[in-house]
């Protein structure tokens, strides 16, 4: 990765500013201005997130923000209410304060003398979810958004539900993470002595978001508001989406492409959750900044950059590899289509016949599968950010503990881009069921690479807002869609469907363990979004390699560790899955501050009781500069029975080595068909 010094500005950096608001609560903004803007006033860069400017996302902003005023842009990064540095208590995602909040600061900087008018607006995950959401609320200012590991779908596509199961991969940790998050303090350097006051009003009146996503087990109002799926008119501006395939925010990218009716195009690369200029786990890693100027010259300086002239959505088609824990690099190439859905794209069908997948179908058979409540924890993380062990394994295991459908080996390469798609035709023996499909790559040798995957829960086949009990015995026909993918199957290797009732890394188990029985033949089917290449794939031009601005000087005090255990227990059948975290220890050695965070995430389970599932996270952080030294510790735990999932948390906060607050919550939720 280079690292660029030469700009054609001199940028200067506002270290902190305050945006007021009508009610008079003040924002923190970090600001990078080109040195002429004050004169010659620019278009302007708004990120907009509750991840601290002044210490958490200040190393990448560093890379970033400062690149893109070196080529002329006002680069404005602002603490959400109740965030960082900023006044206010955040007490939930995306809610409408949130949005009316933005429209304030998008309204401020429109009016800054430096800035000219032209707003753009650009994030990751939250910063790319609240770009698509204000730009449904249409900001006269605002004219264009790149929207990088984002949805338009909060309760499909992101880290509390998928299928209507609950994501036990994601809900717990990532509430707990934000639960230490909201509850940290501001920078004394910026908010003086008032940072104490702040901090413990934020840690009295910041609830666990745990709580509230829990009563929200089907698509309802709650998860509507803010997905801009419910009405793409609403959006009128150019739309960049961009994603990757170590990344679980893709499934979005094909609908907005179909569904916004304004310019708009896509990039999915081998990536994890991270921002495509700055990934090499894994890589390639691509120029996305100079790409990202070609879009905001286009649309905010009005310059021809010929990117609207390129193809809309442009994807990076994966090689087949041996399966891995992690990578460093994905083999592959880039395609592109003109549209989506793409002209280039044919269904192909195969049948789920005994054990196998064939092209035509063998006469109906009943066939009885008992999954293992451990099933699943060779799966993968979910929503990756490239660290060691978030890729499956060998799926050889999982798929023992399957049902499975393997296909002849293929006489000719066979590359997908799409949505893969399961029917099945099935009978349950209780009325709470779900059902887990993998589609897996085996090799000549034998070894099992997971593709895709999908989940549902068989209450919700008919809708995902008002789910029905199943009736045993009953049979039902549904539809399993698969995770976004691009893929190329060499010759000789064959497709593998794996199907169970359960898949515990990523789905909370049903209330009882299953017999899933499926009728085989005609009723069981998998569809593949087939996509030869094409001669215009070859005629794309190259990305430039990436570059970066100067990155922030960092000491680095203690390194990295990521450890993921299995263990069993085979007296009474328990297996216990660990994963910990230790993201090590800094010192930014601009200001002194040194940041500390560790987690530990568990799951423990007995093979035959889904009842038995504790799930506990962990987490502490640490902030420090000289004799300031402030300490954040959260615990979490989700239980169930038949009827009530059950939460706990903890909160504890230290100043120095004196506990100066702590919490606990307990919260008791009904069961709604999950």
């Amino acid at each position: 990765m280079k690292i660029r010094t030469e700009f054609p500005h001199t940028v200067t950096i506002l270290e902190n500013d305050w945006i007021p608001l009508a009610d008079g609560t003040r924002l923190a903004a970090k600001i990078w201005l080109p040195e002429s803007a004050h004169e010659q006033p620019v278009p302007a860069l708004l990120e907009y997130l509750p991840y601290r400017k002044s210490d958490y996302t200040s190393k990448r902003d560093a890379k970033r923000q400062a690149y893109f005023a070196g080529y002329g842009y006002a680069c404005v990064r602002v603490d959400m209410r109740g965030s960082g540095d900023s006044d206010g208590i955040l007490t939930d995602e995306y809610l409408p304060q949130e949005q009316d909040d933005a429209l304030e600061v998008i309204a401020w900087i429109a009016q800054q003398p430096w800035c000219d008018g032209s707003i753009g607006m650009h994030g990751i995950s939250w910063g790319g979810f609240n770009s698509l959401q204000v730009a449904a609320r249409r900001p006269p200012n605002l004219k264009a958004i790149i929207a990088i590991g984002a949805t338009d779908d909060r309760y499909h596509d992101d880290v509390h539900y998928m299928g209507g199961c609950l994501l036990t991969s994601q809900m717990l940790p990532w509430a707990s993470l934000m639960f230490a998050y909201n509850g940290s303090p501001p920078d004394p350097r910026w908010v003086g002595e008032r940072w104490r006051e702040m901090w413990l009003d934020r840690l009295e009146q910041s609830p666990p978001y745990v709580e509230k996503w829990l009563e929200h087990q089907t698509r309802d109002a709650y998860w509507k508001h803010g997905s801009v799926r419910e009405n793409y008119a609403d959006i009128q501006i150019p739309v960049y989406m961009v994603g990757g395939w170590a990344d679980s925010y893709n499934n979005s990218i094909p609908r907005l492409m179909a569904g916004l009716t304004g310019p708009r195009k896509a990039l999915i690369g081998p990536w994890s959750h991270a921002f495509p200029e700055q990934c090499d786990t894994p890589g390639p890693a691509m120029g996305f900044l100079q790409e990202s100027l070609r879009w905001w010259d286009y649309w905010l300086k009005g310059i021809d950059t010929g990117i609207m002239d390129e193809p809309m959505m442009r994807c990076w088609l994966q090689e087949a590899v041996p399966p891995a824990p992690s990578y460093r690099h994905r083999p592959g190439r880039w395609i592109a289509d003109p549209s989506w859905p793409s002209p280039n794209v044919q269904e192909k069908i195969f049948f789920l016949n005994e054990g196998r997948l064939d092209s035509e179908p063998l006469p109906q058979q009943e066939i009885n599968f008992t999954g293992l409540q451990n099933h699943g924890l060779d799966g993968g993380g979910w929503g990756g950010h490239g660290s060691p062990g978030e890729s499956a394994g060998d799926q050889r295991g999982a798929d023992g503990e399957s049902l499975t459908f393997t296909s002849e080996p293929l006489a000719e390469m066979m590359n997908l881009l799409g949505h893969a798609e399961v029917r099945l035709s099935l009978k349950v023996d209780q009325p709470q069921a779900l059902v887990a499909v993998r589609l897996c790559d085996v090799a000549e040798d034998g070894r099992s690479t997971l593709i895709t995957w999908g989940l549902l829960n068989l209450t919700h086949h008919r809708s995902h807002e008002t789910p029905e009990p199943l009736t045993p015995g009953q049979v039902y026909t549904v539809t399993v869609p698969l995770n976004l993918m691009a893929y190329r199957l060499p010759a000789g290797h064959r497709w593998r469907v794996g199907i169970s009732p359960t898949y515990l890394r990523h789905a909370w188990p049903s209330p009882k363990p299953v017999t899933l029985t499926l009728l085989l033949g005609e009723g069981c089917q998998l569809s593949v979004p087939e996509r030869p290449l094409q001669p215009d794939d070859d005629a794309l031009p190259d990305f430039l390699p990436a570059e970066i601005a100067a990155p922030e000087p960092i000491e680095q005090l203690r390194s990295e560790l990521r450890r993921q255990t299995v263990t069993r227990q085979t007296v009474d059948g328990t297996t216990c899955f660990t994963l910990h975290q230790d993201s090590g220890r800094i010192r930014y050695q601009n200001h002194g501050l040194e940041l500390d965070d560790v987690s530990t995430h568990t799951l423990t389970i007995r093979d035959d009781d889904p009842l038995s599932l504790e799930q506990t996270v962990v987490y502490r952080l640490e902030y420090k500069r000289e004799a300031w030294q402030v300490v954040m510790k959260t615990e979490s735990k989700l239980t169930a029975d038949a009827t009530f999932f059950y939460l706990s948390n903890v909160l504890e906060a230290y100043e120095g080595s004196v506990r100066v607050f702590c919490k606990a919550w307990t919260k008791q939720v009904a069961r709604s068909a999950t």
